[in-house]
This record gives structure tokens, C-alpha cells and sequence, in this order.
């Protein structure tokens, strides 16, 4: 019975870790440190109670990967304009050095700027808005 209680501090601060967090993960062990909890209070052997603890932890984690809850979530800054602020900015291209690269004033700074792929066949000066970064090249497409 006392064991019972052990299970149920770890699941506690399992549950803290979790909050503190905000993964899945923690909140699986939880889970576990529950049902372990559940057989000691019950009377299970201690083997058989940490056996059934990484039992569940295994099988909730697989679930939770199959049904995409675990899912890996990557976000690609280069083309996000949640997480990068140049997405979206335009630029005035007057010269094109190459038929696809330009040098541009942005931000206070000479960027070195290329014609996105299929944004169109030749490059002409005008206004663009910039589409994705690579480095500190800004990749950039026609404005509308």
C-alpha cells in the first residue's frame, strides 16, 4: 500500500514535468506510474508492477505514433512567415547581375537575392516579394 503511494508521487511529478513542458511524453510515463500505482495498491509484486509500468509506457507511446498524436511537427523557417519576418517583404530589384541573382538594399544592408524557381523565365527590375531565405540570400517572386 505504502508503494502504491511512491508510484503516485512519480506520477505526480510526471505530470508537473509535463506541464512544465507541454510534450506528450511526460504525460505517458504518467500514465504508467498510474497503473503501477493501481497493481501496488492492490497487491501486486513489485517486478510484476514495474513489468506492467514499462508495459504501458511502450504500448501508449506506440499508439499515440500510429494514431500521429507524437507526431513529429518540423517547421521550415526558410518558408514560414510565422517564424521568419522577411517572408512576405518586397524588395526593389532595379539591376539583375545574373539573369537570376540581384543585389538588393533590405534592412540597412546589401542581401544577395535570387529569382524563385518558375516565378518567371527572365528577371526584371521591379518590385518583388521575398518567399523563402537560404542563408542570407533572399528568394524572391514577382509581386503582384
Amino acid at each position: 500500500m505504502q508503494l502504491a503511494w511512491i508510484w503516485f508521487g512519480l506520477m505526480a511529478l510526471a505530470l508537473i514535468g509535463e506541464v512544465m513542458t507541454g510534450t506528450f511524453y511526460l504525460l505517458i510515463v504518467a500514465a504508467g506510474f498510474a497503473v503501477a500505482g493501481g497493481l501496488a495498491y492492490v497487491g501486486v509484486s513489485v517486478p510484476v508492477q514495474i513489468a506492467v509500468c514499462a508495459i504501458a509506457v511502450l504500448v501508449a507511446t506506440l499508439l499515440l505514433r500510429k494514431t500521429g498524436v507524437l507526431k513529429k511537427r518540423e517547421i521550415d523557417a526558410s518558408g514560414n512567415a510565422d517564424v521568419n519576418m522577411d517572408i512576405g517583404q518586397t524588395v526593389t530589384i532595379d539591376v539583375w547581375t545574373t539573369p537570376h541573382t540581384a543585389r538588393v538594399w533590405y534592412r540597412g544592408t546589401h542581401w544577395e537575392a535570387e529569382l524563385a524557381p518558375g516565378a518567371a523565365a527572365t528577371a526584371a527590375p521591379g518590385r518583388y516579394v521575398i518567399t523563402h531565405t537560404r542563408g542570407n540570400t533572399l528568394v524572391v517572386s514577382p509581386a503582384a
